[in-house]
Protein backbone atom coordinates (compact mmCIF):
# COMPACT_ATOMS: atom_id res chain seq x y z
CA UNK A 1 0.00 0.00 0.00
CA UNK A 2 1.26 3.43 -1.01
CA UNK A 3 1.77 6.61 1.42
CA UNK A 4 -1.11 8.87 1.65
CA UNK A 5 -0.35 12.38 0.16
CA UNK A 6 0.15 15.69 2.19
CA UNK A 7 -3.43 15.94 3.84
CA UNK A 8 -4.49 18.82 1.71
CA UNK A 9 -6.76 19.42 -1.56
CA UNK A 10 -3.80 19.97 -3.63
CA UNK A 11 -1.72 16.84 -2.64
CA UNK A 12 -4.54 14.59 -3.20
CA UNK A 13 -5.58 15.89 -6.39
CA UNK A 14 -2.44 15.74 -7.67
CA UNK A 15 -2.22 12.35 -6.63
CA UNK A 16 -5.41 11.26 -8.16
CA UNK A 17 -4.82 13.03 -11.49
CA UNK A 18 -1.27 11.06 -11.62
CA UNK A 19 -3.06 7.83 -11.05
CA UNK A 20 -5.67 8.58 -13.05
CA UNK A 21 -3.47 9.63 -16.12
CA UNK A 22 -1.70 6.14 -15.33
CA UNK A 23 -4.29 3.22 -15.04
CA UNK A 24 -7.86 4.77 -16.26
CA UNK A 25 -7.08 6.84 -19.07
CA UNK A 26 -5.41 4.21 -20.83
CA UNK A 27 -8.56 1.67 -19.76
CA UNK A 28 -11.29 4.27 -20.23
CA UNK A 29 -12.70 3.06 -23.53
CA UNK A 30 -12.61 -0.55 -23.11
CA UNK A 31 -14.44 0.52 -19.44
CA UNK A 32 -17.23 1.27 -21.75
CA UNK A 33 -17.29 -0.73 -24.30
CA UNK A 34 -17.04 -4.00 -22.41
CA UNK A 35 -19.44 -2.26 -19.55
CA UNK A 36 -16.77 -3.90 -17.13
CA UNK A 37 -13.77 -2.42 -14.62
CA UNK A 38 -11.43 -4.57 -14.56
CA UNK A 39 -10.52 -6.09 -11.14
CA UNK A 40 -6.96 -5.17 -11.20
CA UNK A 41 -7.80 -0.88 -11.72
CA UNK A 42 -10.20 -2.06 -8.48
CA UNK A 43 -6.99 -3.30 -6.67
CA UNK A 44 -4.85 -0.58 -7.73
CA UNK A 45 -7.59 2.22 -6.64
CA UNK A 46 -7.11 0.39 -2.81
CA UNK A 47 -3.57 0.01 -2.89
CA UNK A 48 -3.42 4.14 -3.69
CA UNK A 49 -5.70 4.63 -0.39
CA UNK A 50 -8.63 5.63 -2.11
CA UNK A 51 -10.61 3.09 -0.91
CA UNK A 52 -9.87 4.63 3.16
CA UNK A 53 -10.07 8.32 2.28
CA UNK A 54 -12.68 9.96 5.32
CA UNK A 55 -13.21 6.78 7.17
CA UNK A 56 -11.58 6.50 10.54
CA UNK A 57 -7.72 6.18 11.44
CA UNK A 58 -8.26 3.15 13.98
CA UNK A 59 -10.25 1.31 11.27
CA UNK A 60 -7.61 2.22 8.34
CA UNK A 61 -9.13 5.04 7.01
CA UNK A 62 -7.46 7.82 6.14
CA UNK A 63 -8.33 11.34 7.74
CA UNK A 64 -9.14 14.26 4.93
CA UNK A 65 -11.72 16.54 3.93
CA UNK A 66 -14.63 16.84 2.10
CA UNK A 67 -12.61 19.10 -0.38
CA UNK A 68 -9.77 16.48 -1.01
CA UNK A 69 -12.69 13.69 -1.41
CA UNK A 70 -14.31 16.26 -4.01
CA UNK A 71 -10.87 16.85 -5.35
CA UNK A 72 -10.37 12.82 -5.92
CA UNK A 73 -14.03 12.05 -7.55
CA UNK A 74 -13.45 15.14 -9.87
CA UNK A 75 -10.12 13.71 -10.83
CA UNK A 76 -11.45 10.16 -11.38
CA UNK A 77 -14.62 11.07 -13.05
CA UNK A 78 -12.38 13.18 -16.03
CA UNK A 79 -10.79 9.93 -16.94
CA UNK A 80 -13.88 7.20 -16.49
CA UNK A 81 -17.04 8.80 -14.73
CA UNK A 82 -17.89 5.08 -13.87
CA UNK A 83 -14.56 4.58 -11.87
CA UNK A 84 -15.68 7.94 -9.77
CA UNK A 85 -19.06 6.70 -9.25
CA UNK A 86 -17.74 3.61 -7.91
CA UNK A 87 -15.61 5.00 -5.36
CA UNK A 88 -18.23 7.22 -4.53
CA UNK A 89 -20.78 4.66 -3.91
CA UNK A 90 -18.36 2.89 -1.72
CA UNK A 91 -17.44 5.82 0.17
CA UNK A 92 -20.63 7.84 0.66
CA UNK A 93 -23.46 5.85 1.10
CA UNK A 94 -22.08 2.58 2.60
CA UNK A 95 -18.89 3.30 4.38
CA UNK A 96 -19.60 6.32 5.21
CA UNK A 97 -22.78 5.37 6.98
CA UNK A 98 -20.91 2.26 9.11
CA UNK A 99 -18.64 4.84 10.45
CA UNK A 100 -21.28 7.15 11.54
CA UNK A 101 -24.23 5.00 12.50
CA UNK A 102 -22.25 1.60 13.39
CA UNK A 103 -21.73 0.03 16.62
CA UNK A 104 -18.33 -0.33 17.64
CA UNK A 105 -18.32 -3.68 16.96
CA UNK A 106 -20.13 -3.05 13.78
CA UNK A 107 -17.43 -0.63 12.70
CA UNK A 108 -14.16 -2.80 13.88
CA UNK A 109 -15.84 -5.92 11.66
CA UNK A 110 -16.28 -3.91 8.36
CA UNK A 111 -14.44 -0.77 8.19
CA UNK A 112 -11.01 -2.06 8.11
CA UNK A 113 -11.73 -4.62 5.02
CA UNK A 114 -14.13 -1.48 3.32
CA UNK A 115 -11.11 1.17 3.94
CA UNK A 116 -8.22 -2.01 2.48
CA UNK A 117 -10.73 -2.00 -0.36
CA UNK A 118 -11.35 -6.12 0.43
CA UNK A 119 -14.59 -5.16 0.18
CA UNK A 120 -16.62 -2.89 -1.79
CA UNK A 121 -19.45 -0.98 -0.14
CA UNK A 122 -23.37 -0.23 -2.27
CA UNK A 123 -26.33 1.03 -1.14
CA UNK A 124 -30.06 -0.64 -1.15
CA UNK A 125 -32.65 2.16 -0.76
CA UNK A 126 -34.81 2.26 -4.82
CA UNK A 127 -37.19 0.11 -5.38
CA UNK A 128 -39.52 -0.62 -8.57
CA UNK A 129 -42.00 1.78 -7.68
CA UNK A 130 -39.91 3.35 -5.24
CA UNK A 131 -37.80 5.76 -6.18
CA UNK A 132 -37.66 9.22 -4.85
CA UNK A 133 -40.57 8.38 -2.59
CA UNK A 134 -38.41 6.87 0.11
CA UNK A 135 -41.07 6.05 2.53
CA UNK A 136 -43.16 3.97 -0.38
CA UNK A 137 -40.72 1.40 -0.47
CA UNK A 138 -42.17 -2.38 -0.05
CA UNK A 139 -39.34 -4.70 0.90
CA UNK A 140 -40.25 -6.16 4.44
CA UNK A 141 -38.71 -6.99 7.28
CA UNK A 142 -39.65 -9.64 10.40
CA UNK A 143 -38.25 -10.74 13.52
CA UNK A 144 -36.71 -14.42 13.95
CA UNK A 145 -35.63 -15.84 17.22
CA UNK A 146 -32.09 -15.05 15.08
CA UNK A 147 -32.12 -11.67 14.22
CA UNK A 148 -34.19 -10.62 11.24
CA UNK A 149 -35.57 -11.86 7.68
CA UNK A 150 -35.59 -9.65 4.66
CA UNK A 151 -37.94 -10.11 1.41
CA UNK A 152 -38.33 -7.67 -1.30
CA UNK A 153 -36.25 -6.48 -4.34
CA UNK A 154 -34.25 -3.54 -4.97
CA UNK A 155 -33.08 -1.80 -8.24
CA UNK A 156 -31.07 0.21 -10.04
CA UNK A 157 -28.40 -0.32 -6.86
CA UNK A 158 -24.82 0.14 -8.41
CA UNK A 159 -21.57 -1.73 -7.16
CA UNK A 160 -24.25 -4.23 -5.75
CA UNK A 161 -23.27 -7.30 -8.17
CA UNK A 162 -19.71 -7.75 -6.51
CA UNK A 163 -20.32 -5.67 -3.25
CA UNK A 164 -18.56 -6.86 -0.14
CA UNK A 165 -21.38 -5.34 1.57
CA UNK A 166 -24.58 -3.34 1.53
CA UNK A 167 -26.74 -0.95 3.03
CA UNK A 168 -30.29 -2.42 2.54
CA UNK A 169 -33.54 -0.56 4.15
CA UNK A 170 -37.04 -2.26 4.80
CA UNK A 171 -39.62 -1.85 6.58
CA UNK A 172 -41.86 -3.76 9.24
CA UNK A 173 -45.17 -2.46 7.66
CA UNK A 174 -45.05 -0.34 5.15
CA UNK A 175 -48.63 1.46 6.67
CA UNK A 176 -46.14 2.94 8.88
CA UNK A 177 -44.34 4.53 6.54
CA UNK A 178 -41.12 6.55 6.64
CA UNK A 179 -41.47 5.79 10.72
CA UNK A 180 -41.40 2.18 9.67
CA UNK A 181 -38.08 1.42 7.54
CA UNK A 182 -34.70 0.16 8.93
CA UNK A 183 -31.29 0.01 7.86
CA UNK A 184 -29.32 -3.02 7.10
CA UNK A 185 -25.80 -3.99 7.09
CA UNK A 186 -26.18 -7.09 4.52
CA UNK A 187 -22.88 -9.22 3.44
CA UNK A 188 -22.64 -10.03 -0.09
CA UNK A 189 -23.11 -13.70 -1.22
CA UNK A 190 -25.61 -13.85 2.17
CA UNK A 191 -28.60 -16.89 1.31
CA UNK A 192 -31.18 -15.76 0.08
CA UNK A 193 -29.51 -12.40 -1.54
CA UNK A 194 -28.84 -12.66 -5.42
CA UNK A 195 -28.86 -10.25 -8.95
CA UNK A 196 -31.87 -10.97 -11.00
CA UNK A 197 -30.56 -8.94 -13.99
CA UNK A 198 -27.79 -6.17 -14.46
CA UNK A 199 -28.64 -3.15 -16.63
CA UNK A 200 -26.94 -1.96 -19.58
CA UNK A 201 -27.13 1.13 -19.67
CA UNK A 202 -27.07 4.33 -21.86
CA UNK A 203 -23.83 5.95 -19.74
CA UNK A 204 -21.61 4.94 -16.91
CA UNK A 205 -20.64 1.82 -18.39
CA UNK A 206 -18.27 -0.08 -16.35
CA UNK A 207 -20.34 0.98 -13.00
CA UNK A 208 -22.53 -2.25 -12.17
CA UNK A 209 -26.24 -1.44 -11.94
CA UNK A 210 -28.58 -4.42 -10.83
CA UNK A 211 -31.80 -5.39 -10.07
CA UNK A 212 -31.59 -7.73 -6.18
CA UNK A 213 -33.92 -9.98 -4.92
CA UNK A 214 -34.07 -10.43 -1.13
CA UNK A 215 -35.45 -14.21 -0.83
CA UNK A 216 -35.84 -14.86 2.90
CA UNK A 217 -32.06 -13.13 3.43
CA UNK A 218 -31.68 -13.73 7.43
CA UNK A 219 -29.83 -11.16 9.37
CA UNK A 220 -28.56 -11.66 12.78
CA UNK A 221 -29.44 -8.95 16.00
CA UNK A 222 -26.60 -7.20 15.38
CA UNK A 223 -26.91 -6.52 11.63
CA UNK A 224 -29.16 -3.42 12.55
CA UNK A 225 -27.91 -0.33 11.46
CA UNK A 226 -28.66 2.48 13.55
CA UNK A 227 -31.62 2.68 15.90
CA UNK A 228 -34.98 0.30 14.29
CA UNK A 229 -37.60 2.63 12.80
CA UNK A 230 -34.46 5.40 12.06
CA UNK A 231 -33.50 3.70 8.95
CA UNK A 232 -35.11 6.95 6.64
CA UNK A 233 -32.45 8.81 9.04
CA UNK A 234 -30.00 6.64 7.90
CA UNK A 235 -31.04 6.62 4.60
CA UNK A 236 -31.68 10.64 4.09
CA UNK A 237 -28.20 11.31 6.25
CA UNK A 238 -25.96 9.06 3.66
CA UNK A 239 -27.55 10.73 0.38
CA UNK A 240 -26.88 14.43 1.40
CA UNK A 241 -22.87 13.20 1.62
CA UNK A 242 -23.55 11.20 -1.57
CA UNK A 243 -24.82 14.19 -3.59
CA UNK A 244 -21.71 16.14 -2.39
CA UNK A 245 -19.70 13.30 -4.46
CA UNK A 246 -21.98 12.81 -7.36
CA UNK A 247 -21.65 16.52 -8.07
CA UNK A 248 -17.81 15.84 -7.84
CA UNK A 249 -18.29 13.36 -10.44
CA UNK A 250 -20.32 15.58 -12.34
CA UNK A 251 -17.90 18.36 -12.28
CA UNK A 252 -15.36 15.99 -13.57
CA UNK A 253 -17.21 14.98 -16.72
CA UNK A 254 -18.14 18.78 -17.45
CA UNK A 255 -14.10 19.54 -16.88
CA UNK A 256 -13.33 16.92 -19.03
CA UNK A 257 -16.01 17.95 -21.99
CA UNK A 258 -15.23 21.23 -21.67
CA UNK A 259 -11.10 20.59 -22.13
CA UNK A 260 -11.90 18.29 -24.54
CA UNK A 261 -14.23 20.76 -26.36
CA UNK A 262 -11.35 23.54 -26.16
CA UNK A 263 -9.05 21.72 -28.10
CA UNK A 264 -11.45 20.86 -30.50
CA UNK A 265 -12.11 25.04 -31.12
CA UNK A 266 -8.39 25.68 -31.26
CA UNK A 267 -8.34 23.11 -34.63
CA UNK A 268 -11.41 25.13 -35.94
CA UNK A 269 -11.64 28.71 -34.22
CA UNK A 270 -14.76 29.43 -35.97
CA UNK A 271 -16.92 31.88 -34.37
CA UNK A 272 -20.43 29.52 -33.33
CA UNK A 273 -18.19 27.51 -31.64
CA UNK A 274 -15.53 29.90 -29.50
CA UNK A 275 -19.23 31.09 -27.93
CA UNK A 276 -20.06 27.85 -26.91
CA UNK A 277 -16.55 27.07 -25.43
CA UNK A 278 -16.96 30.86 -23.52
CA UNK A 279 -20.81 29.23 -22.58
CA UNK A 280 -18.96 26.11 -21.23
CA UNK A 281 -16.52 27.65 -19.24
CA UNK A 282 -19.44 30.09 -17.38
CA UNK A 283 -21.12 26.63 -16.50
CA UNK A 284 -18.06 24.94 -15.24
CA UNK A 285 -17.06 27.93 -13.22
CA UNK A 286 -20.62 27.89 -11.66
CA UNK A 287 -20.53 24.40 -10.89
CA UNK A 288 -17.17 24.29 -9.40
CA UNK A 289 -17.87 27.16 -7.37
CA UNK A 290 -21.13 25.16 -5.80
CA UNK A 291 -19.33 22.05 -5.58
CA UNK A 292 -16.37 23.78 -3.51
CA UNK A 293 -19.31 25.66 -1.06
CA UNK A 294 -21.21 22.38 -0.47
CA UNK A 295 -17.48 20.63 0.57
CA UNK A 296 -16.74 23.76 3.15
CA UNK A 297 -19.88 23.87 4.79
CA UNK A 298 -19.64 20.04 5.23
CA UNK A 299 -16.22 20.40 6.99
CA UNK A 300 -17.27 23.40 8.94
CA UNK A 301 -19.49 20.56 10.24
CA UNK A 302 -22.58 23.10 9.99
CA UNK A 303 -25.94 21.63 8.13
CA UNK A 304 -25.29 21.56 4.47
CA UNK A 305 -28.57 20.09 2.85
CA UNK A 306 -28.75 22.96 0.31
CA UNK A 307 -25.21 23.79 -0.56
CA UNK A 308 -25.41 19.77 -1.60
CA UNK A 309 -28.69 20.18 -3.73
CA UNK A 310 -27.54 22.97 -5.07
CA UNK A 311 -24.50 21.63 -6.19
CA UNK A 312 -25.90 18.75 -7.34
CA UNK A 313 -28.38 20.36 -9.38
CA UNK A 314 -25.91 22.75 -11.23
CA UNK A 315 -23.19 20.04 -11.73
CA UNK A 316 -25.58 17.74 -13.40
CA UNK A 317 -26.47 20.24 -15.43
CA UNK A 318 -23.56 21.84 -16.35
CA UNK A 319 -22.46 18.18 -17.33
CA UNK A 320 -24.93 17.72 -19.50
CA UNK A 321 -25.26 21.26 -21.23
CA UNK A 322 -21.41 21.35 -21.68
CA UNK A 323 -21.35 17.47 -22.91
CA UNK A 324 -23.85 18.26 -25.72
CA UNK A 325 -22.03 21.73 -27.00
CA UNK A 326 -19.20 19.61 -27.17
CA UNK A 327 -20.55 17.11 -29.55
CA UNK A 328 -22.17 20.18 -31.81
CA UNK A 329 -18.26 21.02 -31.50
CA UNK A 330 -16.62 17.64 -32.49
CA UNK A 331 -19.46 17.41 -35.54
CA UNK A 332 -19.36 13.94 -37.02
CA UNK A 333 -16.33 12.25 -35.43
CA UNK A 334 -18.31 13.02 -31.65
CA UNK A 335 -20.67 10.53 -32.33
CA UNK A 336 -17.92 7.89 -33.39
CA UNK A 337 -17.78 5.11 -30.98
CA UNK A 338 -14.49 5.48 -28.95
CA UNK A 339 -14.79 9.26 -29.33
CA UNK A 340 -14.52 11.13 -26.10
CA UNK A 341 -17.41 13.66 -26.66
CA UNK A 342 -20.25 11.01 -27.38
CA UNK A 343 -19.03 8.84 -24.15
CA UNK A 344 -19.00 12.16 -22.04
CA UNK A 345 -22.47 13.04 -23.23
CA UNK A 346 -23.73 9.84 -22.12
CA UNK A 347 -22.16 9.79 -19.12
CA UNK A 348 -23.42 12.97 -17.97
CA UNK A 349 -26.65 12.32 -19.10
CA UNK A 350 -27.23 10.05 -16.06
CA UNK A 351 -25.93 12.95 -13.33
CA UNK A 352 -29.40 14.47 -13.44
CA UNK A 353 -31.01 11.20 -12.44
CA UNK A 354 -28.67 9.35 -9.66
CA UNK A 355 -28.92 10.01 -5.79
CA UNK A 356 -31.79 12.45 -6.40
CA UNK A 357 -33.29 13.49 -9.43
CA UNK A 358 -33.39 17.22 -10.27
CA UNK A 359 -36.40 17.36 -9.57
CA UNK A 360 -36.00 16.43 -6.05
CA UNK A 361 -33.52 18.58 -5.77
CA UNK A 362 -35.59 21.84 -6.52
CA UNK A 363 -38.14 20.38 -4.14
CA UNK A 364 -35.48 20.18 -1.59
CA UNK A 365 -34.03 23.70 -2.32
CA UNK A 366 -37.87 24.92 -2.43
CA UNK A 367 -38.82 23.52 1.01
CA UNK A 368 -35.61 24.25 2.81
CA UNK A 369 -36.07 27.75 1.33
CA UNK A 370 -39.49 28.73 2.68
CA UNK A 371 -38.68 27.57 6.43
CA UNK A 372 -38.82 30.06 8.56
CA UNK A 373 -35.09 30.17 9.00
CA UNK A 374 -34.15 29.31 5.31
CA UNK A 375 -31.42 31.31 4.33
CA UNK A 376 -32.94 34.69 3.08
CA UNK A 377 -30.02 34.81 -0.02
CA UNK A 378 -27.14 32.46 -1.62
Amino acid sequence: MTSPPEESGAGWRATARAWADREVRPRAVAIDRDDRIPPELIRSLAASQFTAMGLPREHGGVSVSSADLCAVLEELAAASAAVAVTLAVHLSVCAAPVARWGTSDQQARWLPSLARGERIGAFGLTEPGAGSDTAALRTRYDRSTEGFVLQGSKTFISNAATAGLLVIFATRDPALGSKGISAFLVPGGTPGFSVSQRFDKLGLRGSETVELRLDGVRLPTNALLGAEGAGLQVALGALEGGRVGIASCALGVARAAFETMREAVRADPIDWKRTLLARAWVELAAARTLVDDAARQRDAGVPFAIPASAAKLVASRAAVSIASAGVDVAGPEGTLAGQPAGRLLRDARVFPIVEGTTEIQELILARRLLEADGPRTA
